[in-house]
């Protein structure tokens, strides 16, 4: 979805209400503004970080035993 807003006189915009109902975001909501080269990105804060982050990269350890991963770690620290 793309939208054009315009910068009002005291630097706001107007979040269009098709980004916010696809954002389910309302007053009261925090975002998070990055910017990226010429870019501005705004995105939901995220209420949990920890619900947020949880499976992460769960891809990496597929198949991978652990307890056998960090015995090879500390083995390999204690070589050294």
């Amino acid at each position: 979805m793309k939208a054009v807003v315009t910068l009002s006189s005291k630097n706001q915009i107007a979040i269009p209400k098709a980004a916010r109902k696809k954002l389910a975001i309302g007053p009261g909501d925090h975002l998070i503004l990055d910017v990226e080269k010429d870019s501005l990105i705004l995105k939901p804060k995220p209420k949990s970080y920890t619900k947020h982050l949880r499976g992460l990269h769960k891809d990496v350890w597929e198949g991978l035993d652990a307890t056998e991963y960090i015995r090879k770690e500390r083995k390999a620290w204690e070589e050294k």
